[in-house]
C-alpha cells in the first residue's frame, strides 16, 4: 500500500506513535525498512527535543576553527573608528601594508564591521523586478544559494519521490534535500523556512522559472518567491531553457541521482535516509577539486542573517495611498476593483499617481505596473531578456 504522506517527517511521527503505543523498535524498523541504527535515532531525538526533533538537524560545522582571531577584530575595529570613512578594502590594504602580514578577506573586515554596527547602509536604488539575471559569482558563503526540484522517480512501492534540494553556491555546501511525493508550494516553504533556522538568510537565491518559483503573472512572483522577498532575500532567476545558469547545483543534482536513486529505496521514509546519507556524505567527507580538495563544510559558515520572527510591515512615504491585496489577488483602486495577482495576496501595495495622470502600483521596492481600467498592466523588468 503506498505511502499517504508529504515528506520524511510524517513518516517519522508515525513511527514514534506506533513505538509509544507498544510496538518494538526491531519490528517495525523491519516494517519502514531502516536499520535499527536509524530507528533508535528518531526515538531519541523526539524523546529529547519533542517535535522539533523530527526534523533533520544542521550539519554545519558546531565550531570555526579559521574564525578571525580576536586581536585581528581589535585591530579592524580601531582602524575603521580612527577613519570612520574607510571601507573594508581601504582598512584591509592599511593593515597589510603598515603590518606586512596577509589579512583576512575584504568580505571578512566587512562582516566584522557589520557586526560592530559600523557599516552605514546605503539607500537601495529602485528596482523594478525580479527578471532573469543568470547566476551572479557568489563571493562568500551566503550570497548565493540555489535551489530546485530534482527530476521525480518511482520508488519501490510506485509511488514518485520529488526531492527538494538547496545548495550555497559558494560552498556547494548540500543545505537540504528533502523528498516529497509532490511539488508543493507550502511544503517549500516550510522545508524552506527550516533551512533559514538552521543556516540563517541568504542574500539572495537561484532557481529556474517553474513552479512554485516563478510563475507567468506580474514578475514571475509567486507565493513562495513573495515570502522570500519579505524576508529580505534577492531572487535570481535562470534563462529560460538555459541550465548552465544554475550548474553547479546541477551538476550536484546528477551525483545526488547516481549515489542515491539507483536503486531507489522502497519508499519515502528508507529514500529519506538515504538522502541524509548523501548529504553527510557530501558535505563532510567528499573533497571538491574546486574547492582546493576542501570538504564543503570545511568552506561552508552560517549566515549571520537569522531568520524573522515576523514579517516588517511595509510602508509606502512616497506613495499617495497603501491598500492591502484581498485573497482573491485584488485591490479597490479609484473605486474599482483591479486585479493584481493572487501571489501577492494578504500583501500591502503602494499606490501614486503619476504626473500623466496614471496610477502606479508598487510592492516593496519593485513598481508592478499601471491599472488601466479594471487591469493592471505590468512593467517590463530592467535586464528581461
Amino acid at each position: 500500500m503506498p505511502w499517504k504522506v508529504i515528506c520524511s517527517v510524517d513518516l517519522k511521527a508515525e513511527f514514534v506513535v506506533r513505538h509509544q503505543r507498544g510496538e518494538s523498535i526491531a519490528e517495525l524498523c523491519r516494517e519502514y525498512g531502516i536499520s535499527r541504527k536509524t530507528g533508535h535515532k528518531v526515538i531519541s531525538r523526539f524523546e529529547a527535543l519533542g517535535t522539533a526533533g523530527l526534523f533533520d538537524l544542521s550539519r554545519a560545522p558546531k565550531s570555526i576553527p579559521h574564525k578571525t582571531p580576536p586581536e585581528v577584530v581589535e585591530l579592524v575595529l580601531k582602524v575603521k573608528r580612527d577613519h570612520p570613512f574607510w571601507g573594508a578594502k581601504k582598512i584591509k590594504g592599511a593593515l597589510e601594508t603598515q603590518l606586512g602580514r596577509a589579512f583576512p578577506a575584504a568580505s571578512t573586515l566587512a562582516d566584522i564591521l557589520s557586526r560592530h554596527g559600523l557599516v552605514e547602509r546605503r539607500g537601495r536604488r529602485p528596482r523594478r523586478g525580479a527578471a532573469p539575471t543568470g547566476l551572479r559569482a557568489a563571493e562568500a558563503p551566503n550570497d548565493v544559494w540555489c535551489v530546485d526540484y530534482k527530476g521525480q522517480f518511482r520508488l519501490g512501492d510506485r509511488s514518485y519521490c520529488y526531492p527538494l534540494t538547496m545548495t550555497d553556491q559558494f560552498s556547494r555546501f548540500v543545505l537540504m534535500c528533502e523528498g516529497m511525493d509532490a511539488i508543493d508550494a507550502a511544503r517549500a516553504r516550510e522545508a524552506s523556512a527550516l533551512a533559514f533556522q538552521s543556516h540563517g538568510l541568504p542574500l539572495r537565491i537561484h532557481s529556474d522559472n517553474g513552479a512554485p518559483f516563478a510563475s507567468t503573472g506580474v514578475l514571475g512572483l509567486t507565493a513562495l518567491s513573495v515570502y522570500w522577498l519579505r524576508l529580505g532575500i534577492e531572487l535570481e532567476r535562470s534563462r529560460p531553457a538555459h541550465p548552465e545558469d544554475n550548474g553547479r547545483h546541477e551538476r550536484m543534482h546528477r551525483t545526488l541521482k547516481r549515489e542515491t536513486t539507483r536503486p531507489a529505496r522502497h519508499n519515502l521514509l528508507q529514500q529519506q535516509e538515504r538522502f541524509d546519507a548523501f548529504v553527510h556524505e557530501f558535505n563532510s567527507e567528499r573533497p571538491h577539486e574546486a574547492l582546493g580538495m576542501k570538504r564543503p563544510a570545511e568552506v561552508y559558515t552560517p549566515s549571520p542573517r537569522t531568520l524573522l520572527t515576523a514579517l516588517p510591515e511595509l510602508t509606502y512615504p512616497l506613495h499617495d495611498d497603501v491598500k492591502r491585496i484581498s485573497h482573491r489577488g485584488d485591490i479597490n483602486a479609484i473605486g474599482r476593483s483591479v486585479y493584481i495577482g493572487i501571489a501577492l495576496a494578504g500583501e500591502d501595495v503602494g499606490l501614486r499617481e503619476e504626473d500623466d495622470g496614471r496610477l502606479l502600483v508598487t510592492f516593496m521596492d519593485m513598481d508592478l505596473g499601471h491599472v488601466d481600467g479594471h487591469k493592471l498592466q505590468p512593467l517590463p523588468p530592467p535586464g528581461h531578456y
